[in-house]
């Protein structure tokens, strides 16, 4: 009897401990910090938010190159943006620091700098922008349009799979262990309590 009594109270114990576990744990994962960012012409703009839609106002921004070495700095304004010029051709690590110590970072390779620019180039000399004209076939525009689509699009396509490809956090780990362990305790509580009575 006593036996069973330590086994029901040190499973109580761990049950609590799990809740205690994955609730300190939730804000932690419900204010995440996000950075976007996408490239016009010659300037990168950056926009920073919360998980939950707030607007990460007054941050630092921080961008490095390939070699780690800091190019700028830079703080988001009131609608969490910022903007720079590009200042040097190499691929570019965007880091926000934000408040309590939230951290994100977004990376551009130097292939999109470079093939961005040139489009922007060829306009400014007359390429694209005068070669469209009354002689442009159905194909032609479509083509036009599809190369312009895939440039704005490719950030947003590469956000989309670097999150669906990370992994659980350790802390989403711990919490989901918790959880089951949580679940195991009550529900061995609950058959030990039905073979007493």
């Amino acid at each position: 009897m006593e036996k069973r009594h330590n086994s029901t109270m040190y499973l109580l114990i761990l049950f609590f401990a799990s809740i205690l576990i994955i609730s300190t744990n939730l804000p932690a994962l419900a204010h995440k910090v996000i950075i976007f960012a996408w490239i016009e012409g010659d300037t990168v703009f950056t926009e920073s938010k919360f998980s939950d839609g707030k607007k990460a106002i007054n941050s630092q921004v921080l961008v490095f190159d390939r070699d780690g070495k800091q190019l700028l700095e830079g703080k988001t304004n009131n609608k969490g943006e910022f903007s720079f010029k590009i200042p040097k051709l190499t691929d570019l690590r965007i880091v926000l620091n934000a408040a309590m110590g939230h951290k994100a970072e977004w990376k551009i390779p130097e292939s999109e700098i470079r093939e961005t620019m040139g489009a922007s180039e060829n306009k400014a000399a007359g390429g694209s922008s005068q070669s469209i004209g009354v002689g442009l076939s159905k194909e032609e525009l479509k083509e036009l349009i599809d190369e312009s689509l895939d440039r704005k699009l490719r950030p947003i396509v590469r956000m989309m799979n670097e999150s669906q490809s990370k992994g659980p956090s350790v802390t989403e780990i711990i919490g989901g262990i918790g959880y089951i362990f949580g679940l195991m305790g009550v529900a061995i509580y609950f058959k030990n309590r039905g073979k007493k009575a």
